[in-house]
């Protein structure tokens, strides 16, 4: 069955919870580090997309069978989709997911397919699979190799670990707000906020840290140093995501740190050169910005074959990361973030593209609905285009 036709809108998607919280989240406490934190004029300000929205890709076959699929920068993304992919990717076939993701990396050499554009492909793959998954009447899941296990193991990210306790997570990770920046100051505070973590969590919780790409090799060891006494699970994405030496010599200078990176690598490439040098021992793609499913499922591949984990950036607050997860052998855990809820607020009032499964006693089981068991219509894309 052929494409015929593939249009892009951009959405927003901010869930309107009908339950009080009865606290505001500790997350309006602090203000995450970003590399470009470095300079004054971005301290009061968070520089973040440019107020785009999401790009949404939806792809009609010819019998009228239509897939969903979101990524970020809706402005430029969908452009790419709209002028670049869509006029290639029409008239082909719709069940040629390889062939179709193999096209757009190709299409893409004169200006790169990462970056923006790997997002970009993300939406679109995304959409081939939900679409691919309606057409033959079964769960996207099913399609990468059936359940591999039975129900995802999650983990909340954020500043409110107790609520997350109550919720029923076994496994939490703290943001950073502190950075090189703040110097020795900046890592004693750090230290307290990771020591209360770990007494108000006990001992038979995990407990990571993220630091978003903003520390450099030396800081990231005297962090990991200092934070010896809490057992960090992970330190994640402690430096810039095209430091690849870098890297190399984090895991020289601290060999018994468990380390985790990914979300910022696009297209499975660099994950074979980092599985090749053992630069981290776990991988964290994210679906909808690496290449969507088809390349997620690549970098499973190149990770199980060298014995490096996968734990998908936000795996678990879409339905695209939850129908990987319970099926790629390589995934471990799933992350739970975007804010997750506020302390009182179900996480089922929390969703943000309906039909998507929700966590339950930190599990979480995918719909077994067809495709991404999405339960959205062409009135609720309307009603998010606002």
């Amino acid at each position: 069955m052929k494409i015929k036709d593939i249009r892009v809108v951009e959405i927003t998607l901010n869930p309107k919870p009908k339950t009080p919280p009865r606290t505001q989240s500790k997350a309006r406490t602090y203000r995450l580090n970003r590399p470009i934190d470095r300079y004054r004029t971005s301290k009061d300000k968070h520089i973040s997309g440019a107020n785009w929205k999401r790009p949404a890709c939806i792809i009609t076959a010819e019998d009228g069978t239509w897939g969903f699929g979101i990524s970020l920068y809706g402005g430029p993304v969908s452009s790419i989709i709209t002028d670049h992919f869509a006029p290639q990717l029409i008239g082909e076939n719709c069940m040629a997911t390889e062939k179709l993701w193999d096209m757009m990396v190709r299409s893409s050499a004169a200006f790169g397919a990462t970056g923006l554009t790997s997002y970009a492909i993300s939406a679109v793959d995304c959409a081939l699979w939900d679409l691919k998954g309606k057409i033959l009447k079964r769960p996207v899941y099913e399609l990468l190799g059936g359940p591999q296990k039975e129900k995802i193991f999650c983990y909340a990210s954020g500043f409110d670990q107790e609520w997350y306790m109550e919720l029923g997570f076994k496994a939490t990770k703290l943001f950073t707000p502190y950075g090189p920046e703040q110097g020795i100051e900046g890592l004693r505070k750090l230290e307290e906020l990771v020591a209360n973590t770990r007494e108000l969590i006990g001992d038979n919780v995990e407990l990571m840290l993220d630091a978003w790409t903003n520390f450099d090799v030396e800081y990231t060891v005297r962090v990991c140093e200092t934070m010896k006494p809490y057992r960090l699970k992970w330190m994640e994405d402690y430096i810039s995501a095209d430091d690849l030496e870098g890297y190399k010599t984090v895991r020289q200078r601290i060999p018994w740190q468990t380390l985790a990176t990914g979300e910022h690598w696009y297209l499975p490439t660099v994950f074979a050169a980092a599985a090749g040098q053992r630069l981290v021992d776990i991988f964290q793609p994210d679906v909808l910005w690496c290449g969507g499913i088809t390349s997620a499922i690549k970098i499973c591949h190149i990770a199980e074959a060298n014995g490096i984990s996968v734990i998908t950036h936000a795996g678990m607050n879409y339905p695209y990361g939850q129908h990987l997860a319970y099926a790629m052998p390589a995934i471990t855990w799933g992350e739970r973030s975007e804010g997750v809820s506020a302390p009182g607020v179900p996480l089922e009032e929390m969703v943000k593209l309906p039909g998507t499964a929700v966590i339950k006693d930190g599990y979480l089981v995918p719909s077994d609905a067809p495709g991404f068991g999405l339960e959205i219509d062409e009135a609720w894309i309307e009603s998010v285009m606002v």
